[in-house]
């Protein structure tokens, strides 16, 4: 009740707290076990998120696996790598344009693209590397420990057929890590690679040598820097740019490697900071 001053009363002012407080606390005890019973429906042992397969034996190869974004090094070194090739739209050109050059790359090429247009590849790869960058590009993060390894399984071979060379390197589609995907990376005796920095395009429309600017400006040593052989249009702005970037960063000092070689450098005594 409310008394005349328009306050509540003491008493009621306690009943309604201990009613509040005892409804917070069915609530959370409530959502709580929404949870574990939504848990307990999850696919844990074997599933996108965990990286084991439960209680059975864990084959995966060495035993480990090592996830890399850049390396930390006084060294003015960076590694170019494109990711979802080989297509006849913009391979070859990129291609051409490290050929001339005289740049190696690395190329996460996805199997089922490497199956199709193994011509565009073929014969091609000397002085470069390759990676496996997933079967048909989906998100490995969402498959189970079993699928993820079977799509990589399957892009490894397409890609070692193409190219003549078996990829040791992973990059997952989008970057997305889950523990399926390490799983399968240390089952496979991969190690992960990400990025350090990615091409802008979308920020430079129509202006191939504005973006190669800011990529020059933005790279470090030991940087692995990402760019795409496939895409949209806008792209485009970056693959036009590739001589200026080239330039750019040779005028810097810097010395263009793959990836693995990057990684090698840097383990050298001396050359990591």
């Amino acid at each position: 009740m409310v008394d005349g001053g328009g306050r509540w009363g003491r008493r009621t002012l306690l009943r309604r707290s201990a009613l509040l407080l005892g409804g917070a606390a069915l609530g959370s005890a409530a959502t709580l076990e929404g949870t574990r019973v939504a848990d307990r429906r999850l696919p844990l042992a074997g599933g996108p998120a965990s990286a084991t397969l439960g209680n059975r034996r864990q084959d995966v190869g060495s035993g480990g696996v090592q996830v890399v974004w850049g390396v930390r090094t006084d060294t003015p070194l960076v590694a170019l790598t494109f990711d979802d090739g080989p297509r006849p739209q913009w391979t070859p050109m990129v291609l051409d344009t490290l050929a001339e050059h005289r740049v190696p790359a690395t190329f996460f090429l996805v199997g089922e693209r490497a199956r199709r247009h193994a011509a565009l590849v073929r014969g091609r790869m000397g002085g470069h590397e390759v990676g496996n960058h997933s079967w048909a590009h989906h998100d490995l993060a969402r498959m189970d420990a079993t699928k993820a390894h079977d799509d990589l399984s399957r892009s490894h071979d397409a890609i070692t057929a193409a190219t003549g060379v078996a990829p040791r390197l992973l990059r997952p589609p989008w970057g997305h890590l889950g523990g399926s995907v390490l799983h399968a990376a240390a089952r496979l005796d991969y190690r992960l690679v990400l990025w350090t920095l990615q091409m802008v395009e979308g920020e430079f429309p129509h202006d191939p040598a504005g973006h190669a600017r800011r990529i020059v400006a933005d790279v470090r040593p030991g940087t692995i820097l990402l760019g795409h052989d496939v895409g949209d249009e806008r792209r485009l702005v970056a693959l036009r740019g590739l001589p200026d970037m080239i330039a750019g960063l040779r005028a810097r000092g810097y010395t263009f490697v793959t990836v693995s070689d990057l990684l090698r450098r840097a383990a050298v005594p001396g050359a990591a900071r």
